[in-house]
């Protein structure tokens, strides 16, 4: 076939015309070509050293024999090797005596974070600020109370779990179990919203004291302040874990809530419950 060259630019065409318009076949430029015989080149020379192709049941290791899952497992043995001498020291301090020790106290916080972040933060939130029905680990109100020795007999029993020794407080399910009527509740909530001075009927609020002195002070204290021996908390502040407005306390009273925690021993080791509750005691509200 005559090679055709275009008059214009003196480049051979392909001989494809379009309207009038012919096709020049202008070859790539010398650094586009080089360029890519590199790349087979690389990907050959990658291809015979690294691991690359998929078997079966394995793959080809290349003539380096290089693998990324050994390095990584390495790596992992590396770091636990790295890290033992620190929880070996957390073996051996006593609970309270922890902060004392900026080193191991920045170890132990640093994997308390990130226990807590997987096993507490689907509930308390990745940063322990609580939700309804969840309490909000950073204040320094503790049903239970928020020493640490306290906070790690809570991580370590739950509230309410199967454990033989959990903390175990039962609030009456005054409506359910028909003991007080709704009027009697919604006095009583008027009350106790009025305890932390909250907006309230005042005569119903009244009514209400007389029944609180009846049903609910021996939990609660006489003047509402609560008792973290029984896990009854206090109605005097501004801290509800299940809401403050009206109809969250009326049906507190009317159910009794009754929130669980899982007890977390068998499920975490020994030393995991401790960097637990050194974290939890960290955030800012352990007493």
């Amino acid at each position: 076939m005559k090679k055709e060259i275009d008059g214009a630019t003196g480049t051979e065409t392909t001989g494809h015309v379009w309207d009038g318009i012919r096709e020049l076949n202008t070859p790539l430029p010398k650094w586009w070509l080089y360029t890519l015989y590199a790349t087979i080149i690389w990907s050959i020379g990658f291809l015979t050293l690294y691991p690359a192709w998929p078997l079966l049941n394995s793959y080809t290791t290349g003539l380096l024999g290089y693998s990324q899952r050994a390095t990584v497992t390495q790596q992992l043995k590396d770091a636990k090797a790295a890290q033992s001498n620190m929880w070996s020291l957390l073996e051996k301090t006593e609970l309270e005596k922890v902060s004392a020790n900026p080193e191991l106290l920045r170890f132990v916080t640093a994997s308390g974070a990130a226990i807590f972040g997987e096993n507490c933060g689907p509930c308390h939130g990745r940063g322990a600020q609580g939700s309804k029905g969840y309490p909000n680990l950073n204040d320094d109100d503790w049903l239970w109370g928020g020493s640490i020795e306290e906070i790690q007999s809570s991580i370590q029993y739950g509230i309410r779990s199967s454990h033989e020794d959990t903390h175990e407080s039962d609030m009456p399910k005054f409506g359910i179990d028909e003991m007080l009527d709704e009027k009697q509740i919604s006095d009583v909530a008027e009350y106790v919203l009025s305890l932390s001075g909250k907006e309230n009927d005042a005569a119903a609020a009244s009514r209400g004291s007389a029944t609180f002195k009846e049903q609910c002070v021996a939990c609660h204290g006489e003047d509402g302040s609560g008792n973290q021996g029984l896990g009854a908390p206090n109605l005097k502040d501004a801290v509800w874990l299940y809401g403050s407005k009206k109809e969250d306390v009326v049906k507190s009273i009317h159910t009794g809530r009754g929130g669980k925690m899982p007890a977390w021993e068998g499920r975490l080791d020994p030393l995991t419950i401790k960097a637990l509750a050194v974290y939890v005691h960290g955030l800012g509200g352990g007493q």
